[in-house]
């Protein structure tokens, strides 16, 4: 059994999950009107959160398994890359969640939609944080110790 190899996965399904997220569904929520883009947002972040969240912590578990069979310390960095996913989120996207939540739907539509449009953007970061993981995994997986 190579864990690792599992780990490396995962980590794909992570990337491959937020890179949906930047090309398909944030591209169709901005051409809705602001009532239903921030109904929609809601919805789908919550779930959206959970898959991320859930992927991040199994592709980091095997990893470090992976890393407690044979002793190389790559897997642990990619492990904690992946990681890196819940203080982002948390420190990066909570406050334009917030903001997101925070706006009363009767107002204009222009702040709303340059909100989400950050958010968008931001949310790019996590699939950079999945390609690091998913190379930091490559490497050991590709050049063996």
């Amino acid at each position: 059994m190579r864990p690792g190899l599992y780990a490396f996965a995962v980590a794909a399904a992570f990337l491959g999950a937020t890179i949906y997220i930047g090309l398909v569904e944030q591209p169709a929520r901005l051409r809705l009107n602001g009532r239903a883009m921030v109904q929609e947002w809601k919805l789908s972040n919550r779930r959206g959160t959970r898959v991320l969240s859930v992927l991040a912590v199994l592709s980091a578990a095997i990893a470090f398994i992976q890393f407690r069979m044979n002793g190389d310390v790559r897997w642990t960095i990619g492990g904690i890359t992946i990681l890196a996913s819940w203080p982002y989120a948390y420190f990066v996207m909570m406050p334009v969640n917030i903001w997101l939540l925070a706006i009363p739907l009767v107002k204009p539509v222009w702040p709303i939609r340059k909100l989400m449009r950050d958010w968008g953007l931001l949310e790019w970061g996590h699939a950079l944080i999945g390609l690091a993981a998913c190379c930091a995994f490559a490497w050991p997986l590709e050049m063996p110790p």
